[in-house]
């Protein structure tokens, strides 16, 4: 036992935040792995959606050093990006019983599966960057604070919501796109994690101990990213997008679900 913590239960989540880390440095989704190994691990819900918090900001923040250090992130655009999606992020945490649940709830899966769409059949889907539609200044007074708001009021699928933003509106390549992805990720976590521990709900022996293995997985990931470019991002992103809509619609009580099974009789 660590801090009351069972020695095999840490080992098994280190190895699940690891493995998470790399492929939330790649494509997002990492929380697909740990949420579910945090709720069968004792975990209530919202501490299980806190504690993982913890160890996607540390997951976020480690590509983000790991891109950073390859000169991939454009800072004087990209800390104003940041800051704007943080913000948000606490503000959609302070709001998030006030918003329709339902709705998210309904569209979300819509909106992923679209994203995959758009990711598995864009033609422009490389490294090179392209011409933007959208100065890095608009984008953070409109895009990202609407991502980073949506990530602290629910959460799955920021990470393709940021990408698609990034590629489409600024035109930036992939590669540099997945970097900006995972700053901004990392502003929106932290913004979400700080409301959470300050309430009390992170689990912290579990939390620092994962948030360790999703540091070092999310190295390897965003080593992968960088070595293997649209190669790899591309059929990862279009994947794990379409994984985080059937997971929002394998819940019984999705609305989405219970509407289509109820056109069809079941």
């Amino acid at each position: 036992m660590i801090f009351g913590v069972d020695i095999g239960l840490i080992a098994g989540l280190f190895a699940m935040a690891v493995a998470a880390g790399c492929v939330d440095a790649i494509a997002g989704g990492g929380g697909l792995l740990t949420v579910p190994a945090l709720l069968l691990a004792g975990l209530d819900p919202v501490s299980a959606i806190a504690t993982n918090k913890l160890q996607g900001s540390a997951g976020a923040i480690s590509s983000t050093l790991a891109f950073a250090r390859r000169r991939l992130i454009h800072w004087p655009d990209a800390w104003k990006i940041a800051v704007s999606a943080g913000c948000a992020s606490i503000a959609g945490a302070l709001c998030v019983s006030l918003l329709p649940r339902a709705v998210l709830d309904a569209a979300v899966p819509i909106l992923l599966v679209a994203i995959a769409i758009y990711f598995a059949t864009a033609k422009r889907m490389s490294s090179d960057d392209a011409t933007a539609r959208m100065t890095p200044n608009w984008f953070a007074l409109t895009w990202a604070p609407a991502v980073g708001f949506y990530d602290g009021v629910f959460g799955p699928g920021a990470g393709a919501f940021y990408m698609i933003g990034f590629v489409t509106l600024l035109g930036l390549g992939v590669v540099k796109g997945t970097a900006h992805t995972k700053l901004a990720n990392a502003a929106s976590n932290l913004g979400s994690l700080a409301l959470f521990a300050i309430g009390g709900h992170v689990v912290w022996t579990i939390g620092l101990t994962m948030a360790v293995g999703a540091f070092l997985g999310a190295q390897i990931g965003s080593r992968l990213a960088i070595r293997m470019g649209a190669r790899l991002i591309r059929p990862l992103l279009v994947t794990i997008a379409c994984l985080m809509a059937l997971r929002l619609l394998s819940d019984p009580a999705n609305p989405l679900r219970r509407t289509v099974l109820g056109l069809f009789g079941g």
